[in-house]
């Protein structure tokens, strides 16, 4: 019998950084880049990046409940970016970059506001989180040269100056949610 995956839908910041994380956690069946929530059909990276489609940079993560539940990944999520600066991730700057969460189901709408409460209520980050809750969108895959983007491109200045501190920090923080 084959495993029910369900799916979520993650924009935190740069979706370089995003994938190169959830890519890593056991349960994870795949992480797609791309694009949701804007009001222009097939936008491209470029448009996106101009701020004028509305589209905000997502990760679609396919996983599987019975390895790695949806509260796992909201953890992992709002650990691995800043969700307290409104359209913004360090220095991208724009809408685009937007902290937010494109819910699937009502479970998973209502487990990200109580975690979303939860995590304001202790003090977890210095200002109250602004990630936005969305309904489901239609997602956009992003152009193929921005799939596995950090593993392909290593030496790349952004991948090793940005991602790559990202990823030991989640690694050393999240060790026991990777895959072996």
């Amino acid at each position: 019998m084959a495993a029910q995956h369900e799916t979520a839908v993650f924009g935190g910041g740069c979706f370089w950084c995003t994938e190169a994380v959830f890519q890593q956690l056991r349960g994870v069946v795949s992480v797609r880049p791309g694009y949701a929530g804007g009001h222009v059909d097939s936008p491209t990276y470029e448009a996106v990046c101009g701020g004028d489609t509305g589209h905000i940079e997502v990760v679609e993560v396919v996983f599987d409940p019975a390895q790695i539940g949806y509260a796992d990944l909201l953890n992992v999520f709002f650990a691995t970016h800043d969700p307290t600066t409104l359209d913004r991730q360090g220095h991208d700057v724009g809408s685009q970059y937007r902290s937010a969460i494109f819910w699937q189901t009502d479970a998973q709408r209502e487990t990200a506001e109580r975690t979303i409460e939860a995590l304001d209520r202790q003090g977890v980050f210095d200002a109250p989180i602004v990630t936005k809750l969305y309904p489901p969108a239609t997602f956009w895959a992003a152009e193929a040269y921005h799939r596995d983007y950090f593993a392909n491109n290593p030496r790349q200045g952004y991948c090793h100056a940005v991602i790559a501190p990202k990823v030991a920090k989640f690694r050393k923080k999240f060790a026991d949610y990777l895959q072996k």
